[in-house]
C-alpha cells in the first residue's frame, strides 16, 4: 500500500459527520467546510464530497444526528406534574452539556436560511410534540414546544442560569385550560 493511502474504513461517513458537528460546536456554522470537516476527520477531501456532495447535505446529516441524540423520555417522578417535569428536563438539558445544547440551536436555527435542512428540523419539533401530546392535546403539545424553545434561546442568548421554578410556572399556564 503505497504510504498516505488507507484501507477501506466503513465508519468513515459517521466519522465525517462526527467532525463536522465538532467544527460547528467550535467555529460555528459559518466554520464549517467539506475541508474544514475533512481536516477535523483526518480523511482525504474527497471522502466529506463522496458522501456529502453539497455542504448542505452534511449538515442534514449533522442535524439529523444532533435531533435523534436529543430524545430525553418524558417520564413524570412520582408527584410531579408535565410543566415540573418539563422544567426539570429543561434544567438538566441546560446544564448538563450547554454546548451542545447551543449547537443543536445553531443547526436546528440554520434551516432559516438553508432550505434543506427544514424538513429534519420540522420533523424534530413535530417529534417533540408528538411526544408532549401523549400528556395533552396536540395544539397544547405544540404551545409548549413553543415556550420550552423561547426559554432555551432566552437562556443561551442572555448567558443567564436558567431557573426551574419560573420555568415551570410558565410552563403551567400554557398548560391551564381557557
Amino acid at each position: 500500500m503505497a504510504a498516505g493511502a488507507r484501507r477501506y474504513d466503513p465508519h468513515r461517513r459517521q466519522r465525517i459527520i462526527d467532525a463536522a458537528i465538532r467544527v460547528v460546536g467550535a467555529k460555528g456554522i459559518a466554520g464549517l467546510s467539506h475541508r474544514s470537516a475533512a481536516a477535523e476527520a483526518d480523511v482525504p477531501l474527497g471522502s466529506t464530497t463522496y458522501h456529502f456532495k453539497t455542504l448542505d447535505d452534511l449538515l442534514v446529516a449533522a442535524l439529523r444526528q444532533a435531533s435523534e441524540a436529543y430524545a430525553p423520555a418524558l417520564v413524570l417522578r412520582e408527584g410531579e406534574d408535565l410543566a415540573g417535569a418539563l422544567a426539570r428536563l429543561l434544567g438538566e438539558a441546560l446544564e448538563a452539556d450547554r454546548g451542545r445544547v447551543e449547537l443543536e440551536y445553531e443547526l436546528y436555527l440554520a434551516a432559516l436560511r438553508r432550505p434543506a435542512l427544514r424538513p429534519v428540523a420540522a420533523r424534530w419539533c413535530e417529534s417533540v410534540a408528538d411526544a408532549l401530546a401523549e400528556h395533552t392535546d396536540p395544539l397544547t403539545a405544540r404551545a409548549l414546544v413553543a415556550v420550552m424553545d423561547g426559554i432555551s434561546l432566552q437562556v443561551l442568548l442572555t448567558g443567564t442560569p436558567y431557573e426551574e421554578a419560573p420555568a415551570r410556572e410558565i410552563l403551567t399556564r400554557v398548560l391551564r385550560p381557557a
